[in-house]
C-alpha cells in the first residue's frame, strides 16, 4: 500500500507540472474551455490508464468510498461518460467535475493539445466547442504553430505512462479504468492489513 501511495504522489507531481504547460498554452492562445462545459465529460470514449486513476482510487478509499464507488462502477452494463461528472442542465452539457483534483491527465490536456500527424509534424488539436468560440484565435493558432507550438498530449501521457509501466501500458475506457484502480488499492489495503493481523498474532 506504501507503494502505492507513493507511486500516487509522483502522478500527482507530474499532474501539476501538465495542467501548468497546457494551460499556459491554452490562455496564451486564447483557446480555454467554456466556463461550466461538460461534453467531454459525457464521451463515453474517452480513456485513462490504470495509474492514471491511482491519485482518485486512493482519495475514495481514504474518505471510505471505495468500496461503494467500485460496487457502482460494477453496475454499469456499457462505458459512459465519466461517473464524477454532475450535470447541471437537462441536456447535461452544462455540469462540473466532483473530483476535480485528482482528475486524470486527459481532463488536464482535453481543449487544446498537439498531436503527431502521419508524417509526424505538429498538429493541433482543438474541441468543437472551443473552435465555435473562438473561430479567428483558432485560425491564429493554426498559422502560429511552428512559432508556438501546442504542448505535445503524447508527451504528457508518456510522462506519467512512465512511472510504472504495468499501471500505465493500457488504456481502458474512463470508469473502468478507476474501476481498476479502485481494485488494485483494495487488494493491496487487504493485504496490507492481513499482514498487520499476522503480526499482532
Amino acid at each position: 500500500m506504501l507503494r502505492l501511495r507513493e507511486l500516487s504522489r509522483r502522478v500527482e507531481a507530474v499532474y501539476v507540472e501538465i495542467a501548468e504547460t497546457f494551460s499556459e498554452y491554452q490562455q496564451r492562445q486564447g483557446l480555454q474551455c467554456r466556463s461550466g462545459c461538460g461534453e467531454c465529460c459525457l464521451a463515453p470514449t474517452i480513456e485513462a490508464t490504470v495509474l492514471e486513476m491511482l491519485p482518485l482510487a486512493l482519495h475514495l478509499f481514504d474518505q471510505g468510498k471505495a468500496e461503494q464507488t467500485l460496487s457502482d462502477l460494477s453496475q454499469l452494463s456499457q462505458p459512459q461518460g465519466c461517473v464524477f461528472y454532475q450535470k447541471l442542465s437537462f441536456d447535461g452539457k452544462q455540469g462540473q467535475c466532483s473530483v476535480y483534483q485528482q482528475r486524470p491527465s486527459i481532463c488536464r490536456m482535453f481543449g487544446a493539445a498537439g498531436y503527431r500527424d502521419k508524417t509526424g509534424q505538429t498538429s493541433l488539436s482543438v474541441c468543437k466547442t472551443i473552435k465555435s468560440d473562438h473561430p479567428a484565435k483558432y485560425q491564429q493558432s493554426l498559422i502560429m504553430l511552428q512559432s508556438s507550438p501546442p504542448p505535445l498530449m503524447m508527451l504528457g501521457k508518456e510522462q506519467i505512462n512512465e512511472l510504472d509501466y504495468q499501471l500505465g501500458n493500457k488504456h481502458y475506457p474512463i470508469n473502468s479504468a478507476l474501476q481498476l484502480a479502485l481494485e488494485q488499492v483494495l487488494f493491496k489495503a487487504s493485504y496490507s492489513f492481513d499482514q498487520q493481523d499476522q503480526q499482532i498474532a
